[in-house]
């Protein structure tokens, strides 16, 4: 059974910063493809960032720019730096691993407010 934790959301001042960290246990963590999305109130999930297991990096267009996805196959972690946040940025954060057979496992989320 694979395991999902987010963790780092809060509360920031537009303009700042926060990093994200999603630790996944229970799979072969380096052979997988994580990505971080987010829902805002009343609309639907969307793509924040991902990342494969070669390490290949792909954005939202809203995020290009700000946001950095990374991840440490030692500490079985990805992390997501948002920097120059938006209050726009506001939402619940989740990350999603998928394993090399396409099955999605995900977090319960963690939260994320930007503050005019």
């Amino acid at each position: 059974q694979v395991q999902v934790v987010e963790s780092g959301g809060g509360l920031v001042q537009a303009g700042g910063s926060l990093r994200l960290s999603c630790a996944a246990s229970g799979s072969t963590f380096s052979r997988n493809a994580i990505g971080w999305y987010r829902q805002a109130p009343g609309k639907q999930r969307e793509l924040v960032a991902d990342i494969s297991s070669g390490g290949s990096t792909a954005y939202a267009d809203s995020v290009k720019g700000r946001f950095t996805i990374s991840r440490d196959n030692v500490k079985d972690t990805v992390y997501l730096q948002m920097d120059s946040l938006k209050p726009e940025d506001t939402a619940v954060y989740y990350c999603k691993v998928r394993l090399p057979s396409r099955f999605d496992y995900w977090g319960q989320g963690t939260q994320v407010t930007v503050s005019v």
